[in-house]
């Protein structure tokens, strides 16, 4: 896919935006507090843009006109449960989470179940968001690969650096900062986009665009779409792969959202919890929105091009390729080539800017996640000393850097559709490790048998591993694990009762 100057010009511009966004909000960091929680000092903007800077990823935007490309409204999910799990934690977690005053999810699990608890769930859960950092520089990866003349390795090294001055600098001030540029500058290339899109005729001229691609040229006809029931099921239907799926997919994200240290992380950076819940609603409100733009592109797409692999089918099966359709590598180059072949150029070059800002600020304010986790739950029990300031934020940007490194040297020697297949399988893990025991820790005044609660956090998403190896359930492996953790939660709050007075191995954990 050939890019011009002013798109090159339009990329360097948000580049150089965002590296001077780093660096100055690198000057507002003084001490570790201001390094992983802005030091209590954020607006309900800076809440929201930290959010948004890690929700608006890869997966938001290049992900969802993928998925809407080849299912329609579904893709919605990804966003609309993303939204709901920021709705859920304005709502009914963030204050909560700010009146114990710790700096992560895990340290409000030990204070109540044990530094065990708070050491398994640290561990399992940093695992799971790792996952996900890998998924981001990939997706970086195959943008830079698409629009550039690079290969895998310069790619993945570009990469690190983006993500790494991103966020390494001014840590959640960077992540804040950033994600507020971030988040202007995604909403105005998707709503410019959505905008371009239905001046073709709206709605109703979008899907008929679609319709003659699918079942006209007979592109649809290996995925099943041979007729206008099946059309239409698959392009308008809210749950296009059936109900069990769609919204198991919709409350992972919410769960994940609820489980994931970077979110945490933004409700503590806030000054007030007034701050903290605006914040998060201002979050709930934004990811539906970009996701039904995305949405809107991916089905223009589907309507004005077909894939490489569609092209040799129709080629194979002795028709002809349809006059006037791009050919695109694959269904993920949706995005990157709408903004190429249909957006102004140097308006075409912001735009790719902002959609490589968005997978590079997914990763980066990830990878302060499991940095954030490692250095206050596992370093500081190992050597106290850490708990200086100065040795703090040596220790978080030195771990960043690592889990940035590690990140890229996964990518660079694992296949893109298993990095893929990891992508979901981290938001699992987190649910799995984290929701059942923060929330009765947050909520279950009472104690719970400590080993109860170190088998929910092992068990949990060992379930979820075990249900997506088996290939056999028809729903999402979470409820799996999260049903594993919620009974064994269970039967420890009962064993204290029965035992009718506090639990005493909690207390000498």
């Amino acid at each position: 896919m050939a890019i011009g100057w002013q798109h090159v010009i339009g990329i360097a511009l948000v580049l150089i935006l965002i590296a001077g966004v780093g660096l100055l909000s690198g000057r507002r960091v003084k001490n570790a507090a201001d390094f992983t929680t802005g030091g209590g000092k954020a607006g309900a903007l800076m809440v929201c843009g930290t959010i948004l800077g890690s929700l608006l990823s890869g997966q938001a935007t290049v992900g969802t006109a993928q998925m809407a490309y080849t299912y329609g409204l579904s893709a919605w999910w990804f966003t609309l449960g993303a939204g709901l799990g920021c709705l859920v934690l304005a709502v009914g977690y963030a204050v909560p989470l700010r009146r114990g005053g710790q700096c992560t999810l895990l340290q409000v699990v030990s204070e109540k179940y044990g530094a065990r608890a708070g050491t398994l769930g640290s561990i399992l859960c940093s695992l799971g968001i790792f996952i996900s950092v890998v998924s981001q520089v990939l997706a970086a990866c195959a943008l830079l690969t698409t629009i550039f003349p690079m290969n895998t390795g310069e790619a993945v090294l570009l990469s690190l650096a983006l993500m790494t001055v991103y966020v390494v600098f001014g840590g959640a001030w960077g992540a804040g900062m950033g994600g507020i540029v971030k988040m202007v500058l995604l909403y105005a290339a998707g709503m410019l986009g959505l905008i371009l899109v239905l001046s073709q005729g709206g709605v109703g001229a979008l899907l008929d665009h679609v319709k003659a691609v699918v079942l006209d040229a007979g592109v649809g006809a290996g995925s099943g779409i041979t007729n206008e029931g099946a059309f239409w099921h698959r392009f308008t239907h809210l749950f296009a792969r059936g109900v069990l799926q769609d919204a198991g997919s919709g409350l992972s994200l919410l769960l994940g959202v609820l489980s994931t240290q970077t979110y945490a992380q933004a409700i503590w950076s806030a000054r007030s919890d007034n701050a903290a819940r605006k914040g998060a609603l201002l979050s709930a409100f934004l990811m539906p929105v970009v996701g039904l733009a995305c949405i809107g592109i991916g089905l223009f797409m589907r309507g004005h091009s077909i894939t490489e692999e569609e092209a040799a089918a129709l080629i194979q099966a002795g028709q002809s390729v349809p006059e006037g359709l791009l050919v695109i590598g694959g269904s993920a180059q949706a995005f990157p080539a709408f903004i190429v072949h249909y957006m102004p150029g140097l308006v075409g070059g912001i735009a790719l800017g902002a959609l490589l800002i968005a997978v590079v600020g997914g990763g980066a304010g990830l990878s302060l996640g499991v940095a954030t986790i490692l250095v206050n739950d596992i370093y500081t029990r190992i050597s106290p000393r850490m708990r200086e300031p100065r040795r703090n934020l040596i220790a978080s940007r030195a771990t960043i850097v690592a889990v940035l490194a590690a990140a890229g040297g996964i990518t660079a020697v694992i296949p893109g559709a298993i990095i893929n297949d990891f992508g979901f399988l981290s938001m699992a893990l987190r649910g799995a490790v984290v929701f059942v025991p923060l929330t009765f820790a947050l909520f279950y005044p009472r104690q719970v048998d400590s080993r109860f609660v170190w088998g929910a956090i092992v068990m949990g998403p060992c379930a979820v591993l075990a249900g997506k190896l088996s290939g056999v359930l028809p729903f999402d492996p979470l409820f799996l694990g999260l049903a594993v953790a919620l009974f064994l939660m269970i039967l420890g709050a009962l064993a204290v009762n029965r035992r009718g007075t506090g639990n005493e191995r909690n207390s000498s954990v």
